[in-house]
């Protein structure tokens, strides 16, 4: 999940401590939650996690959804907004990255590997179950870990996802490979859960400060459009045509 900063600025909406524990909540479950069910974590009247949710809205940390209902006004929906800036700074995710590196690096005997395998069941774990079959699922996975996804629809049944943050960027500078090993390992394990059918097909790391690293799948389902900014990322079929991280 996205590291919570320290907040020292009053107008920041994280500064209120229930604000700040809906965001932490969105972030671990990393998937779409009701009005009613945050209440209900937080044993708070609804009402008044509205309130809170709609102020976190404001300031771009978290996104209303309403899903499909067959009759009358579907229920809010909330997730972790795909370009949260908490604290006005772009997310990083260091509290659990150097637990799951910590059990990653105990298969070092089958290198890079084995990085990668303890990824992919670090995945598995982190996929909320009841997201299974949500179109929208990956997405939403990935902007609760602090990715800041765009999807792109490719040609045939091809989807490339572009990061527009790195969270584990200062652990990337020490080592790429292997936080990369372990980061392609864990989007199979989302996968795996979320959408079994699909297949990813490339995975083309940048520039960790940059950002703009590539995911490309095969057979993902096509998303209901969540509101959108433009993401000031390179075209991310050229970044699969230009290098394709070996799978």
């Amino acid at each position: 999940m996205i590291d919570l900063p320290v907040i020292t600025d009053p107008d920041d909406a994280l500064s209120q401590p229930t604000r700040a524990r809906l965001f932490a909540v969105l972030s671990e479950l990393k998937r779409r939650a009701g009005t009613v069910e945050l209440a209900e974590r937080l044993e708070l009247h609804p009402n008044g996690v509205r309130v809170h949710l709609e102020r976190l809205a404001e300031q771009g940390l978290v996104e209303r959804a309403r899903p499909r209902s067959p009759r009358g006004r579907p229920p809010d929906a909330w997730t972790i907004a795909r370009g949260a800036r908490p604290g006005g700074r772009a997310p990083h995710a260091y509290q659990d990255l150097g637990r799951w590196l910590a059990r990653a690096l105990r298969a070092r005997p089958d290198g890079l590997r084995g990085v990668e395998r303890a990824g992919r069941a670090i995945g598995r774990e982190l996929a909320p179950k009841d997201a299974a079959g949500d179109p929208g699922a990956i997405e939403t996975a990935l902007s609760a870990l602090g990715f800041q996804p765009t999807i792109e629809h490719l040609d045939g049944h091809r989807t490339a996802i572009c990061l527009g943050n790195c969270p584990y960027r200062e652990a990337v500078r020490e080592n790429q490979p292997a936080i990369c090993a372990l980061h392609r390992g864990i989007t199979h394990g989302l996968l795996d859960v979320l959408e079994p059918r699909s297949r990813l097909t490339a995975f083309v790391p940048h520039d960790p400060d940059l950002a703009g690293c590539v995911i490309e799948l095969r057979g993902l389902p096509t998303a209901t459009p969540r509101n959108r900014q433009p993401a000031a990322r390179p075209d991310a079929a050229s970044a699969v045509r230009q290098r394709r991280y070996p799978l």
